[in-house]
């Protein structure tokens, strides 16, 4: 069974996810599209809901229609009907955020994809809870070209690279369009991303956010890629500066005010910290990681510079940023007022977003996987998340929030007395040998592997139990035994 969702997944994973997709379009029953873009945003339990109908000559239409470079999708291996699946998915994904009542836990993060009226517009329509709009600034901002580059698997990014500074629209007029976005989107949460070059400056944007009607400001103290000094991460990397710049806000406005954190530091508590002494409502985090490509295609005119880094491969990062705040007794508020957390970094399907929520995030905020597939991804991490509270019965998302921390410790305090060694599932192990190279060359040599049944076996006496093998088999053959004392070590 584990296999056969593994195969689901990778073929899930191909799918180009066009728009008007010619796949629906020939099946006629069914969205055949939305039931694989389900699959693909990890969702696969609610694929009946837009297959139910679908005979399997509907399916082979929809697989014979389809436009892929290489190869049609397996659309009707993919889409085979799961009865048991079925039910009714119910209760809200209502939270709060700095006192606010928001609809669901997911919004825009300043970036790219949200930049104007008409977006921010779609987004809401499409059922995100709100929008931190691209930073407004006081100076001229002039972009480059290109600005944009990735590190690809296969058509999708696995990180991205963004030289994108602020908005490029006059101060006046963002604030015109918030205004208007909060007149004509009342449940919907709009909030000012900020950044001045002196306090006058601040003091200034954020009270022209509140007077647009903004639900709250997020100060944006991390830009990586800022072309002045003195702006964007050279503050955030600064606790005084933070202090400094959050208070003058903080005294200035009665909206909630948001800074936003730098990734680009070794301790990120220490300019929490002076957020927090501030007054700061919450913080956002993380902002992007400085990072160099080497791409002669992101090259301008010949020349590459350092500039923020995102996508999936810094979620494990910016998870790390998020539980360092939330275990620290004055950010979390065990010795006083906490501060709220708002997670940004690498979330791409709800169980992306969950996790952020495991770890203290009371909201999260959404880039780069919306400027890959667009804010249709707001249905399944909506529907995702409906899906596993249901299954858990949990009735408030509030029940989440901070959940997993209890289990994270000191590596000083981690349990090293026991032992879990691999084991290897000998009907799904296909004899490719790549576990027993991975342990030649990368553990303890303690694989062996005979070459005339292709079949390998664990050498009890030399394994550490690090799992390298399981880690690297394609199959999933390789799983967990119980956890023994050392003391009982195989011989």
């Amino acid at each position: 069974m584990r296999q056969q969702r593994l195969n689901i997944r990778e073929e899930a994973a191909r799918c180009l996810l066009c728009e008007d997709a010619p796949c629906t379009k020939a099946c006629g029953k069914g969205d055949v599209a939305r039931a694989i873009r389900a699959i693909r945003f990890d969702n696969a339990k609610n694929v009946w809901r837009w297959t139910a109908d679908c005979t399997d000559a509907d399916l082979e239409r929809a697989e014979q229609a389809c436009i892929h470079y290489d190869q049609p999708i397996r659309i009707r291996e993919l889409l085979v009907p799961s009865p048991s699946c079925k039910g009714e998915v119910r209760g809200g994904l209502e939270i709060t955020f700095c006192g606010i009542p928001c609809e669901n836990p997911f919004f825009l993060a300043s970036s790219a994809v949200c930049t104007n009226y008409d977006m921010v517009a779609r987004a809401f329509e499409a059922g995100w809870a709100g929008v931190f709009y691209k930073t407004i600034c006081k100076q001229d901002i002039n972009e480059v070209s290109p600005r944009f580059d990735a590190v690809k698997d296969g058509t999708t990014f696995a990180g991205f690279r963004n030289m994108e500074q602020l908005s490029e629209n006059p101060y006046d007029v963002d604030f015109d369009i918030l205004r208007r976005l909060k007149q004509n989107y009342p449940s919907k949460i709009v909030i000012a991303s900020i950044m001045g070059q002196f306090e006058e400056e601040w003091i200034e944007l954020a009270k022209m956010a509140e007077d647009a009607g903004c639900d709250a400001v997020e100060l944006n103290f991390s830009c990586p890629q800022m072309r002045l000094a003195g702006m964007g991460s050279d503050i955030g990397q600064d606790p005084e500066l933070v202090n400094f710049y959050t208070s003058y806000v903080k005294r200035s406005v009665k909206i909630p005010v948001i800074p936003k954190m730098t990734p680009n530091i070794t301790q990120i508590t220490r300019p929490a910290m002076g957020a927090y002494f501030a007054g700061a409502d919450a913080i956002s985090a993380i902002n992007t990681i400085k990072s160099v490509t080497m791409s002669p295609e992101a090259e301008v005119s010949g020349k590459q510079t350092l500039s923020g880094y995102s996508g999936r491969a810094v979620k494990p990062i910016a998870l790390r940023y998020i539980l360092e705040m939330s275990m620290d007794p004055v950010i979390n508020g065990s010795h006083g007022k906490p501060v709220e957390l708002s997670g940004i970094g690498g979330i791409e399907t709800w169980r992306d977003a969950l996790e952020f929520l495991q770890l203290g995030c009371r909201n999260v905020q959404v880039c780069t996987a919306v400027m890959q597939y667009g804010y249709r991804i707001i249905d399944d991490l909506i529907l995702g998340l409906q899906t596993y509270m249901a299954e858990r019965g949990i009735e408030h998302l509030d029940d989440l929030i901070g959940e997993q921390l209890p289990r994270f410790v000191k590596p000083s305090d981690l349990d090293r007395e026991t032992i879990v060694y691999p084991k290897i599932d000998r009907e799904r192990c296909i004899g490719c040998g790549r576990c027993y190279i991975s342990c030649q060359d990368g553990g303890h040599q303690a694989i062996a592997f005979d070459y005339d049944s292709r079949q390998p076996r664990i050498v009890g006496t030399k394994c550490v139990g690090c799992h390298l093998c399981r880690l690297v088999c394609p199959t999933g053959a390789i799983g967990l035994t119980n956890r023994i004392p050392k003391k009982d070590k195989k011989e």
